[in-house]
């Protein structure tokens, strides 16, 4: 039996795999045709075709080419422009500057801006942090015994007694807003 490219044990070789490469078994698949080899030139044939071909060169570049008068007419005709045309690259030159100064004025202005706001923002910050420090050195500075005691010795206030007090329950919110009278409860 021929061989075949399925490994016959669990180990092969390096060379055991390049050997197998190319083998099938005659008549399951169809046959390789024979390629025919890529033809080799000799270093010689090489020099030959490479002075040739330089030498052509050559020749093409001394002989001048002669055009017919219609070519030459048809390349100078292309070689200059028109008064239509220059008026019109100018105005679409001058239409594209015009933008451009446009577009860097917007952009510095809106640079401008964007440095204003930041210097606003920062300043904002700065007083609030401010504002916070001036209200906890008056809130720290207030003592509230001393404000109960001014208020029951100097003003006369007292603590209101059982029949002035009245307590109500609500389930909506956390305070209440009196918008009429409130029912005795006892």
């Amino acid at each position: 039996m021929a061989r075949t490219d399925r490994a016959e044990t669990a180990r092969r070789t390096a060379a055991a795999v390049r050997n197998n490469r190319g083998m099938y078994v005659d008549g399951n698949t169809a046959r390789r045709l024979q390629e025919v080899p890529a033809r080799k030139r000799r270093p010689a044939q090489v020099k030959r075709k490479r002075a040739e071909t330089k030498r052509k060169e050559q020749l093409a570049a001394a002989r001048p080419h002669k055009l017919s008068k219609e070519t030459q007419r048809n390349r100078e005709k292309a070689m200059n422009m028109n008064l239509g045309f220059v008026i019109f690259l100018s105005m679409v030159s001058a239409a594209v500057l015009f933008f451009c100064i446009n577009y860097l004025q917007l952009k510095s202005e809106i640079t401008g801006r964007m440095s204003d706001v930041a210097a606003l923002e920062s300043e904002l910050s700065q007083l609030k942090e401010d504002n916070d420090a001036y209200y906890s050195q008056v809130t720290s500075n207030v003592d509230l015994t001393e404000i109960k005691q001014i208020a029951i010795g100097r003003l006369g206030m007292k603590y209101p007694s059982e029949e002035q007090t009245m307590t109500y329950q609500t389930a909506r919110s956390s305070y209440v807003r009196q918008y009429q009278d409130i029912p005795d409860s006892k």
